[in-house]
């Protein structure tokens, strides 16, 4: 396939990594549900399950009947429902429908995440090539992550006159990004794959957990998305406890997705050169420090400093496991996508543990379950479960 023909139908594919970072909108968001409504972190910790739980709910099914739709169609799908959960509190605004709203955009980006990962494979039929074009798409997700503080903020001052109890305005924003993605993709012709048609059943796919390297690999998703949505969660309430911050909380949300974006573009360079197992033991190390530098850091500057250095170090560790898992069995590349994104469940089971340890023992208890769930993926860096497929992959 030819560069500019390849890059003329992964563009489309690739904005639909910007509406795939729409679900982390819920850290920043869950300070406001937590103000407007009077809830306590523990209660403000159920936002991020309401998205995530759908990850382990439905991402193997969706991965089998995605063989049956196709990937595209899928895709489609997904920002369907997306775009119906942006509409549901401007109908009718409590709290009831804002979790509706959290749960649909949550059904959607499981979809979503489920069938946009392997497009990228209809596109670029290069395996060696696999594992930069998934950075890539996290870039252009950590950007979208990014953005979505000022969605908020946009939400509010552009439709909402300013008032913070409107911060849901943000969804029709959200919403018509997702509409123009979906229109974009739907007038692209892009190859559909030979397993289309085929639906595996959901027993058989479970059933590759019985190989130990899914299985620890599997559990490195679990592990990495829950530092990723814990990191979302926390960082705000952090400057909040320890410096007592306002509205300009954000910032560390901000500074987080900002260092994310900058590993992930680094990454993607370094990973042609670096071996994946290498880079995967420097990434882990690297967060492994730099959340215990957070756990005691004094002032603003290392506060942030930190909170940076972990959003920096971790920004690849997705990536790298998601391609090696699909390179393992690649004959086997939907049913896989669909237990790896059934594994990002872990952001809904690791935020309330994190805020009952902060209610516990405030923001460094908190931090500490972040630290256990590093460690599991230092385990997974450095132990020999997965050396066999962790050595052969590259960027």
């Amino acid at each position: 396939m030819k560069k500019t023909t390849s890059l003329h139908l992964l563009l489309p594919v690739l904005l639909g990594f910007f509406v795939m970072g729409f679900c982390d909108i819920v850290g920043r968001a869950s300070d406001y549900v937590r103000d407007v409504f009077g809830w306590s972190n523990s209660a403000a910790g159920l936002v991020p399950s309401m998205v995530f739980i759908w990850f382990l709910l439905l991402g193997v099914p969706a991965g089998v009947m995605m063989n049956r739709w196709g990937r595209k169609n899928t895709v489609l799908l997904s920002m369907a429902i997306t775009v119906v959960g942006m509409l549901a509190p401007l109908v009718i605004y409590n709290s009831a429908t804002c979790m509706i709203a959290f749960a649909l955009l949550g059904i959607g980006n499981t979809i979503l995440q489920v069938s946009l990962n392997p497009l990228v494979k209809n596109v670029l039929n290069n395996e060696r090539l696999l594992a930069s074009a998934l950075t890539a798409g996290q870039v252009v997700k950590a950007a979208s992550s990014f953005a979505g503080p000022y969605i908020l903020l946009l939400g509010v001052n552009a439709l909402g006159g300013g008032d913070l109890a409107r911060w849901y305005y943000c969804f029709p924003l959200m919403g018509a990004v997702t509409l123009l993605s979906a229109a974009w993709l739907a007038a692209t012709p892009l190859p559909r794959e030979k397993s289309a048609g085929k639906a595996a059943p959901v027993g058989k796919c479970f059933a590759l957990l019985g190989d130990r390297a899914i299985l620890s690999l599997f559990l490195g998703i679990f592990f990495v998305v829950g530092v990723d949505v814990a990191m979302n969660f926390i960082s705000s309430k952090i400057m909040i406890a320890r410096f007592n911050w306002g509205d300009n909380a954000g910032v560390a949300t901000q500074t987080y997705f900002i260092a994310r974006v900058t590993g992930a573009l680094l990454g993607a360079f370094l990973m042609t050169r670096v071996s994946g197992r290498a880079y995967f033991k420097w990434s882990i190390a690297a967060t492994i420090a730099a959340l215990a530098l957070l756990t005691v850091a004094p002032g603003v500057t290392l506060n942030l400093g930190a909170i940076a250095a972990v959003g920096f170090a971790c920004s690849c560790i997705f990536s790298i496991i998601y391609a090696m898992a699909v390179t393992a069995r690649p004959d086997k590349t939907n049913e896989i996508s669909g237990l790896m994104i059934t594994a990002i469940a872990g952001g809904a089971v690791v935020t309330p543990v994190l805020g009952l340890a902060m209610d516990a023992a405030g923001v460094e208890g908190g931090i500490g379950v972040i630290i256990a769930c590093a460690c599991y993926l230092a385990w997974c860096a450095f132990g020999n479960n997965t050396r066999k497929i962790v050595q052969d992959v590259r960027a």
